[in-house]
C-alpha cells in the first residue's frame, strides 16, 4: 500500500540550527533588543530561567539560550521530539558557539499540561499552532509540516491556563498580530507588536 502523502511530508522536514534562518538570527537578529527576548523578560543583567511549553522547531528556544538563558524545551509530539533531538544533536556536533548553545537547552518529551507543574521556570512561552490564514498559499511548506506533525493545539486555553498558574514571573503567548484572543484565560499584562506576530506578555506576581 502506498504511504500517505503527509508521511513523506514528515520526512523531509528537519530541525536546523547551524545554518538558514536560525544562523542568520544568531548572527543578526538584534540580540535583546528583539521583541521575544523584550517579551520574555530579558533585560540589562536579567536572564531568566525559561520554559518553552511547546518546542516545534526549537527555533525561539534556540534564540532564547543564545541570550543566555537556561531553556527547558517541551515537545509533545513523539516525531517532532525525535526531531529536536537529531537537530540538536548536529548542532553540538559543530562545537563552538553551537555546542555552547545546546548545552543550556534541556528536551523533554511529554504534554506540557502534565508537566509544568513538575517543573520551576520564571517565564514561560506558549507558541501554540496558530489558526490557518485564510490564504493557505501564504503558509510555508515547513509549517504545513509542522502542522501535519503536531495537530492544531485545540487545548491551547488549557494549557495557558496550567502556565498562568506554575509561571514564577510571567506567560508569553507567541500569536498572530492581528489573531483573535484566545477564549477563557484572563486579559493580558501588555503586549508586544511585529508586523505579522505579537507576543500577549502575563504577568503572575
Amino acid at each position: 500500500m502506498p504511504r500517505p502523502k503527509r508521511d513523506l511530508q514528515k520526512s523531509e522536514l528537519r530541525v536546523d540550527f547551524v545554518s538558514g534562518a536560525v544562523a542568520h538570527r544568531l548572527r543578526f537578529g538584534g540580540g535583546r533588543g528583539q521583541d521575544l527576548a523584550k517579551a520574555m523578560g530579558f533585560r540589562s543583567g536579567k536572564t531568566p530561567q525559561v520554559i518553552d511549553a511547546t518546542a516545534g522547531l526549537g527555533r525561539d528556544s534556540f534564540l532564547l539560550a543564545s541570550l543566555g538563558a537556561q531553556v527547558t524545551m517541551i515537545e509533545r509530539s513523539t516525531r517532532m521530539h525525535e526531531l529536536l533531538q537529531a537537530g540538536m544533536e548536529d548542532a553540538r556536533l559543530q562545537g563552538g558557539v553551537f555546542a555552547d548553545i545546546i548545552a543550556r537547552m534541556t528536551l523533554l518529551n511529554g504534554d506540557a499540561k502534565d508537566l509544568l507543574p513538575t517543573l520551576s521556570g520564571e517565564a514561560i512561552l506558549i507558541d501554540p499552532m496558530h489558526p490557518p490564514r485564510k490564504t493557505t498559499a501564504l503558509v510555508k511548506q515547513e509549517l504545513r509540516q509542522v502542522r501535519e506533525i503536531v495537530g492544531t493545539d485545540e487545548d491551547a486555553a488549557d494549557l495557558m491556563r496550567v502556565a498562568l498558574k506554575h509561571a514564577r514571573q510571567r506567560v508569553v503567548l507567541k500569536w498572530p498580530a492581528k489573531g483573535d484572543p484566545i477564549e477563557g484565560i484572563p486579559s493580558c499584562s501588555h503586549q508586544i507588536l511585529g508586523k505579522s506576530t505579537r507576543y500577549d506578555v502575563f504577568m503572575t506576581n
